[in-house]
């Protein structure tokens, strides 16, 4: 251990270990500072712009397209280009940056593996600097993951391409300080991503790929692009080097989906249907808007009028600017059940043929185990081509705002209700135990499904909406429910692993961010100063 290393105007809290020290030089901390010194003010204020944009929408204005941006929606522009490895992207894996699911990732039957810092993380420090490190070594070809059993792991020739998946500009590192304030989350990690595989990646005819999460709106893009921008400067790369990836996973996004386009055209090659996320951005969104109150959470699928809305107008948009309509995620995770297994596939299967005949570039999925069949819906619908950037959807006509938010029809079940409580407490459980990713009834989930899980109740809350069996969804209903359902939990995890887990203080935290009259913005912020 030596003490920790200052910058001259960054503070870091945690001293520094062997691990820290292979991606903390004096070097990449300058450039962290940089960028830190030169964009933390303006992160600020887009965070202010979120508050004051929600009071709008809280206070009875719905969300709509931007009248003075519509010269952008109109005009003829096109996005600078994409490179040639990112071009087929038909099948994406994504998780955590763990070592051995970074090896089994890249070696999977895909194109891409995203590599995530966000909502697959519980972003303790000794995770995302471990994280670094597993990147680091898959860039150079060095990575191996050795397990207790003795089975040895290591990266195939032909590796997938990786992407990099920052955290989301809400997110703080808290164990680094500037003007004693925690800095940006996503600027830490893609400052480190960047600065120790830039050279690496560009030699061997890849480059610094990014996912960027969360984004609300264009302003935000605009940040992240004079970022790009300022990084290409100060390492005299071309213009454009650094290519990202925007998930729409807010519903204040869609409505600026060309805006986010335009204000990235240098460096961004598509868009992203992030759904898991966006039926939880629409809750939250919507939150005072009791006539756009969510169903059961099984019932808000893609074929729902809005969630249909959504990605038929991200396709139409991305191909419209010659970027990729990337696909969202299939959650399901293979089973040993050969008859279970089948149902599985069968879902995966027409999920992924209703992606790829709207026109979807590519899709996600969460477990190497579905990566054929994902793999044989594209590869049957794209033939000998890459992608669909030709399919334009102009059939479609107008995709007007009513549509994209058109509430969802649909049942609120008690089944329904307890089965979110239950999720929930076990994904809480799991992420302030450090595990961002959790396969919990057959699904691999992240943190959007216990933010759906909480918020939909929350909402149901608020508005006191009943059941289909005619109980009035209360605050007292839930809590008689939470504790029922915790004692459902310890006896699916049996009592050792409930009494050695956290099931306790994961479930006080659910109560506090589902009960509470002012809706938590992201659990995650409560759930990270759990972590170490």
């Amino acid at each position: 251990m030596t003490q920790q290393i200052l910058a001259t105007e960054l503070t870091f809290i945690k001293p520094f270990y062997d691990a820290e020290k292979k991606v903390l030089s004096s070097e990449s901390i300058h450039f962290l500072e940089d960028l830190v010194v030169r964009f933390a003010d303006r992160r600020k204020k887009l965070l202010e712009d979120r508050i004051n944009w929600q009071k709008k929408i809280d206070n009875g204005q719905l969300p709509e397209f931007i009248p003075e941006t519509s010269s952008i929606r109109s005009g003829d522009w096109k996005i600078q280009g994409i490179p040639d490895d990112l071009k087929d992207r038909r099948v994406e894996i994504t998780g955590p940056v763990e070592r051995k699911m970074v090896i089994n990732a890249l070696n999977a039957n895909v194109k891409v593996f995203m590599a995530d810092f966000e909502d697959s993380l519980a972003p303790s420090w000794n995770k995302v600097i471990d994280g670094q490190i597993n990147l680091r070594d898959a860039v150079n070809g060095t990575i191996s993951y050795t397990n207790e059993q003795g089975k040895r792991y290591e990266l195939k020739s032909d590796p997938a391409v990786l992407i990099a998946r920052v955290r989301g500009l809400h997110l703080s590192e808290k164990h680094i300080l500037y003007k004693n304030e925690p800095i940006s989350g996503g600027l830490f990690d893609f400052a480190l991503y960047f600065y120790l595989n830039y050279k690496q990646l560009l030699a061997k005819g890849s480059g610094p790929y990014f996912y960027l999460p969360k984004i609300q709106s264009y302003h935000e893009a605009q940040w992240w692009s004079d970022v790009f921008s300022f990084t290409e400067e100060r390492f005299n790369l071309p213009k454009g080097t650094i290519k990202a990836t925007v998930l729409i996973e807010t519903l204040p996004a869609v409505f600026q989906m060309d805006e986010i386009l335009y204000h990235l055209r240098h460096h961004i090659v598509g868009l992203n249907c992030g759904r898991w996320d966006y039926i939880f951005s629409y809750i939250k969104t919507l939150k005072n808007h009791a006539d756009r109150v969510l169903p059961d959470r099984q019932s808000v699928t893609m074929t729902q009028p809005f969630l249909s809305a959504y990605s038929r107008l991200l396709i139409k948009t991305c191909h419209r600017r010659g970027a990729f309509a990337m696909g969202g995620m299939s959650a399901f995770i293979p089973s040993k059940d050969p008859e279970q297994n089948q149902i599985v596939l069968d879902k995966v299967r027409a999920d992924k043929e209703l992606e790829a005949n709207n026109g979807h570039d590519g899709t996600w999925i969460a477990h190497p185990g579905l990566a054929d069949i994902a793999m044989e819906v594209f590869s049957s619908k794209l033939g000998e081509r890459p992608n669909q950037l030709m399919v334009s959807r102009e059939e479609d006509g107008e995709i007007t705002a009513a549509q994209l938010l058109e509430p969802s029809l649909g049942e609120r079940t008690e089944d329904g209700m307890r089965a979110n409580i239950r999720v929930a407490v076990q994904y809480i459980e799991a992420w302030i135990s450090g595990n961002g990713c959790v396969p919990i009834y057959g699904l691999m989930e992240d943190a959007a499904t216990a933010e759906i899980s909480r918020t939909s109740i929350w909402q149901w809350i608020h508005h006191e909406k009943s059941l289909t069996n005619g109980q009035k969804v209360t605050k007292e209903l839930f809590n008689q429910m939470l504790k029922e359902e915790l004692a459902v939990i310890k006896q699916e995890v049996g009592e050792v692993r409930f009494n050695e887990g956290r099931f306790t203080e994961a479930s006080e935290l659910m109560k506090r961010i589902t009960t509470q009259d002012e809706l938590v913005d992201f659990l995650t912020l409560p759930g990270y100063q759990l972590l170490d």
